[in-house]
């Protein structure tokens, strides 16, 4: 059995947007860990092994907040192919063709993008429902 239900794979749960790179990833990390401190899993941040992942500062907010870090290794995109997927539908419906004015308007834009993806945008694989309807249909289910 699968560790995460594709369900929650699909899910996009929380999405913070840098300005500038570096040090400002910390104030998302610690945003997201605010609000997912109680869950009742184990918290896993997966990443590619970039240099804004394996900064002191940040490894230690992962450990302080008890969040697992994990990394993929070198040259083996697959290991975390549901979030590239992800980034690639994103580009292809929102981004491809399309000139944003300010970075502000293409950080709406992403926000706007992930409440659809997550509330409307239905999935085959998921019975033809959004991430969020699927959730609810299994929750009542269950």
């Amino acid at each position: 059995m699968a560790k995460y239900s594709l369900e929650f794979k699909l899910n996009i749960v929380h999405d913070y947007l840098s300005g500038q790179g570096g040090t400002t990833f910390l104030a998302g990390l610690e945003e997201a860990s605010s609000q997912t401190y109680d869950c009742s899993y184990r918290r896993t941040f997966h990443s590619d092994q970039g240099w804004a992942y394996q900064m002191k500062t940040y490894v230690q907010t992962l450990k302080d907040n008890r969040i697992f870090q994990s990394m993929s290794w070198k040259g083996t995109c697959l290991d975390n192919f549901l979030m590239e997927n992800f980034f690639s539908i994103l580009m292809q419906e929102l981004y491809y063709g399309k000139v944003y004015q300010s970075q502000n308007e293409l950080r709406q834009a992403i926000k706007n993008y992930i409440y659809y993806y997550n509330h409307y945008r239905i999935n085959e694989k998921l019975n033809w429902k959004s991430p969020v309807e699927f959730r609810r249909f299994n929750q009542k289910t269950a």
